[in-house]
């Protein structure tokens, strides 16, 4: 029965619950010091547009755009249209963590300008992840329910690729935030106790990847171990 993979079990319990726990923790991180750092105005006055568009200038990206969207922490980089979405927040905001997350964003511009070899692999990877995230669970139940581990076997291998999809994107995000808080100590955008600030909303950003690598690994782990067991 479906039930019997997306229910509560042992294993459930000793993967799953602390990797959401870790997640959570990692989510309320990151909000605190977004909160925190995005009442903290720079002694400069750079917005996060400005930023960005230092960052891009200094990595010698063209040609991108820097557009307001909207949301809270929605800002990301779009390299289907070479343009960095900025939240409202950060867009036309002075404050410390305005210029880490613009920059950080920036960076992936770049990264992208630069042909950076993480970020080629996590893209040609991409649309088979796509597919697996939607397919890999159903293929796992109704292969178990026919009794034909081909088919078991094929939506592990898919959701395998998600949680290598998440591994990959650890470097690249990582990277990113290094480009930034580079570019913005070389251009002097923040000062000691500003850039601290920065980084601690970066660092606190990038961690949240890391818990969703976990979440994938625990997921994949309880499902191999729930159906060796059964097989």
């Amino acid at each position: 029965m479906p039930g019997y993979y997306l229910g509560i079990d042992e294993y459930f319990l000793l993967f799953i619950i602390p990797a959401m726990i870790f997640s959570l923790v990692m989510q309320i991180m990151v909000k605190s010091a977004y909160r925190k750092q995005s009442r903290v105005g720079n002694a400069r006055g750079i917005t996060g547009a400005v930023a960005a568009q230092m960052v891009l200038d200094e990595g010698g990206a063209q040609g991108v755009r820097i557009e307001m969207t909207r949301g809270r922490l929605s800002d990301h980089y779009d390299p289907r249209t070479n343009t960095i979405r900025l939240s409202e927040g950060v867009y036309s905001a002075a404050s410390v963590a305005a210029v880490g997350i613009a920059a950080h964003e920036a960076g992936h511009a770049v990264q992208h300008a630069r042909k950076y070899a993480p970020i080629k692999v996590r893209n040609a990877i991409l649309p088979v992840c796509n597919i697996g995230s939607m397919a890999a669970v159903p293929l796992m139940v109704l292969g178990f329910m026919l009794d034909f581990w081909g088919l078991v076997t094929l939506g592990l291998a898919l959701y395998a690729l998600i949680a290598l999809f998440q591994l990959v994107t650890l470097p690249v995000e990582f990277n990113a935030s290094r480009r930034a808080l580079r570019a913005i100590e070389g251009q002097n955008m923040l000062r000691d106790a500003e850039l601290a600030g920065a980084r601690k909303v970066l660092t606190a950003a990038a961690m949240t990847y890391v818990a969703a690598l976990v979440v994938s690994l625990a997921n994949l782990l309880r499902f191999m171990l729930r159906f060796r067991r059964r097989r």
